[in-house]
């Protein structure tokens, strides 16, 4: 079976890319695709100051953590419905896709992908030209970018 890992994160630019992928390979019973999405690590204004937390303080953390959590929790329900909903339309069955997510802590999402990508058996990483990025990498988004200079160890499908 072939599998293909698409790195969505919302954007106008990931749609595209899961678009791409459902009229190219509409039809292919072998392929089972990944959506994969970084979620931003835990802020700093979350992380834990450096002092020895009382009991009660470290119940108060876990509650606001869990709470961030949630919420990003919500964010992926954004991110991974219409992808996957375009897919389906695009006639891929929902049985050929999976979604996958992690919490970007110590890696950036460069490095994120690129692990996926590498580990995960694929052959084909495709993303979006430019996705939630800064505007100055108006070219090329900068994810896409160190991807393609530093390489994810498979082929890549850089959709415009």
């Amino acid at each position: 079976m072939k599998k293909m890992l698409i790195a969505i994160d919302g954007s106008e630019g990931a749609l595209k890319a899961v678009d791409y992928v459902g009229q190219q390979f509409s039809g292919v019973g072998d392929l089972r695709i990944t959506l994969f999405h970084v979620l931003p690590g835990v802020p700093p204004e979350l992380w834990d100051d450096g002092h020895i937390l009382s009991e009660e303080e470290k119940k108060a953390r876990k509650k606001v953590l869990d709470r961030w959590l949630d919420n990003q929790k919500v964010r992926l329900e954004e991110i991974f419905k219409p992808a996957s909903e375009r897919l389906t339309k695009k006639g891929i069955s929902p049985q050929q896709m999976e979604t996958k997510w992690i919490s970007e802590s110590v890696k950036n999402i460069t490095e994120c992908i690129q692990a996926e990508a590498k580990t995960g058996g694929y052959q084909t990483l495709v993303m979006g030209r430019c996705g939630l990025s800064h505007p100055a990498h108006i070219i090329m988004g900068s994810i896409v970018s160190k991807i393609v200079n530093h390489g994810a160890g498979i082929a890549v499908c850089i959709v415009e």
